[in-house]
């Protein structure tokens, strides 16, 4: 069976499209350089070029396929242009709609993300909570947008099934969008030395395997129209790095940085951006993020889906294990470019953006 896969040199979309290879799917990766460095190399994947904004290369890249994993998206805290995030999130996702609803496409999922739901107060979201604020992270507000496009589309007919991951952190690049690769490799490196506030600000943590399995599932499995969280487990920062330093063996002293300075330097930062047009490192949107927790319940995909939540401490330590040294030496060539920042034209790098609240 042919299967396409968009987003194919991104976090999720490079393990998936690798999962599906080893299980004798022919793979069409659908990316705009087929030289990409996070490409992944599989009898089984074709590398197709493509882009979301761009319709005829969606329909050729479908033809042959009978379902579609749309992972694709701006996942960045910053980009020059802010209407990229509407373009890529909200008008690819209808692109790839579209195009699939033509080609005749058996069933569909749709990479979402637990941001659409935002911060929560007590009680983790459930796929039916509403949202509690605003949409002032562009990120966020668009994936959102792009949700109700898949409910249009399944109106018409188009079996679409919604997944929405939470932080997911694994084995695989330091991406700009990859928050936890950027905490777990910099405190290895002994470059992240800090804890936002009192560290108690929890958010939810969801293993790369399991997520990548939970996409399957919800292909074979999801209701169309239906939307499945697929989280992990409730972390505080806290028990984060005290985790993190017992798996590692690395006990390092870490720094903790009131709130109200982070906020400052947020401004202070969005002020630079605004003066130079250089990258920011924190904008004030994700600074005020940091003052709520964000817990999500996946029991749902558990029920539905047979989802499964590897234990925190069980999936951490395959991070730090890919991290100190049990990689290929293709990986550990790769992960020094970030997929974000690479560009084969231009190669402007953006990849000093911290973005603690991304999901």
């Amino acid at each position: 069976m042919k299967v396409l896969v968009t987003g194919a040199t991104g976090f999720i979309g490079r393990q998936l499209s690798l999962k599906l290879a080893a299980a004798d799917y022919e793979v069409k990766a659908l990316c705009r350089d087929t030289n990409h460095p996070y490409l992944i190399k599989h009898h089984n994947i074709e590398p197709v070029l493509g882009n979301v904004l761009y319709p005829q290369s969606l329909k050729k890249a479908m033809n042959g396929c009978t379902q579609i994993y749309h992972t694709a998206a701006m996942a960045k805290m910053w980009c020059r242009n802010p209407d990229d995030f509407h373009e890529t999130n909200v008008n690819g996702t209808r692109n790839v709609l579209e195009a699939a609803l033509q080609t005749g496409i058996q069933k569909m999922v749709y990479t979402s993300t637990c941001g659409v739901w935002g911060p929560t107060i007590k009680h983790p979201m459930t796929e039916n909570a509403p949202r509690i604020c605003g949409f002032p992270i562009a990120y966020e507000r668009t994936k959102y947008l792009a949700e109700l496009e898949v409910q249009n589309f399944v109106k018409r007919g188009l079996d679409v099934v919604i997944v929405n991951p939470s932080r997911v952190y694994g084995a695989g690049p330091v991406t700009d969008s990859n928050t936890v690769a950027k905490m777990v490799s910099g405190y290895l490196n002994g470059t992240w030395r800090f804890i936002p506030g009192s560290g108690e600000q929890i958010a939810n943590y969801a293993f790369l395997d399991d997520v990548v399995a939970g996409h399957i599932a919800a292909m074979h499995k999801g209701i169309p129209g239906e939307r499945y969280i697929l989280g992990g487990h409730d972390i505080s920062f806290n028990d984060f790095f005290k985790t993190l330093q017992q798996i590692s063996g690395r006990q390092l002293s870490m720094i903790r940085v009131p709130l109200k300075v982070i906020e400052l330097y947020s401004r202070l930062e969005q002020f630079k951006t605004w003066l130079t047009g250089t990258p920011p490192v924190f904008l004030p949107e994700f600074a005020q993020r940091l003052r709520y927790d964000q817990k999500y319940s996946s029991n749902k995909a558990v029920a539905q889906l047979n989802y499964t939540l590897t234990p925190f401490a069980e999936g951490l330590q395959k991070t730090v294990d890919y991290f100190m040294g049990s990689k290929s030496n293709d990986e550990m060539i790769n992960d020094k470019i970030s997929v974000e920042s690479y560009d084969p034209v231009n190669p402007i790098s953006e990849s000093n953006q911290i973005n603690l609240c991304h999901n």
